[in-house]
């Protein structure tokens, strides 16, 4: 065998490490996309959104300090999840406030009609 050219079964190193087979991203985190999907119903939800935006931004919040500490995927998800809860939180607060002074100024007034 000639010392020039070596077998095929050696293994060669040329500065780089070879990646394992299975490499696995980093785990979307789950309380992100729940804050998504909330905050989605929040917008879409008539007067129950109220309550449930509320609830995605507590969400968000929660997924914010799982991201941070897990190394997780899935801030996007929780910025898109928190936008959307208070979008969806200020939207039906203003309707629900709307309404509570529609009925509040209409309650007092009489109808002098005998």
């Amino acid at each position: 065998m000639d010392p020039q050219y070596p077998n095929n079964n050696q293994q060669y190193s040329y500065g780089y490490q070879q990646q394992p087979l299975h490499s696995y991203p980093p785990k979307t985190n789950g309380k992100a996309i729940t804050a998504l999907v909330l905050g989605i119903l929040a917008i879409i939800i008539p007067y129950l959104g109220f309550i449930i935006g509320i609830v995605a931004i507590i969400f968000a919040s929660l997924a914010f300090k799982e991201i941070k500490q897990r190394q997780e995927q899935g801030r996007g998800l929780a910025i898109a999840g928190l936008v959307c809860g208070i979008i969806g939180t200020a939207i039906y607060a203003v309707i629900i406030l709307i309404f509570v002074v529609a009925i509040v100024a209409f309650s007092g007034f009489e109808s002098n009609y005998y």
